[in-house]
């Protein structure tokens, strides 16, 4: 089981220093100041799996989720604390945290409904520990 949180992470360091194919448009002015802000010390995946993954943050855009791909954007490729983007809002960071969770998952079942493998699935692999007595 992949860890989406971390597999996103590097999604955002390749989109942030290639590009996404995503067609997203900041309409909100919260996003303006965005766009010119980039880091090169992020990590990163490579091209195979950041093109997978683009592809199914673009299934958000393609599905009518756009609030939840604008959370996507700001929080994985531009970087922005969760509390930043609930002030922004002007809702509680619960309510960014829940619907970021919503989209990850959404993201999460696109990758997994493809079966594609990921080269870092292995790094980015959930830890499971058992109960012992």
């Amino acid at each position: 089981m992949r860890d989406i949180q971390l597999v996103l992470e590097r999604w955002g360091g390749w989109a942030a220093s290639e590009g996404t194919q995503v067609s997203w448009n900041p309409t909100s002015p919260m996003f303006i100041t965005l766009l010119q802000k980039t880091t090169s010390s992020r990590p990163s995946c490579c091209d195979n799996d950041g093109m997978i993954i683009d592809t199914a943050v673009g299934m958000l855009k393609k599905t009518g989720r756009s609030d939840e791909l604008d959370l996507i954007m700001a929080h994985y490729r531009y970087d922005v604390s969760k509390s930043t983007i609930a002030r922004w809002l002007k809702c509680s960071e619960g309510k960014v945290r829940q619907k970021l969770m919503i989209a990850e998952t959404f993201i999460d079942a696109c990758i997994l409904m493809t079966e594609a493998t990921l080269e870092m699935d292995y790094s980015t692999r959930k830890t499971i520990f058992k109960k012992t007595a």
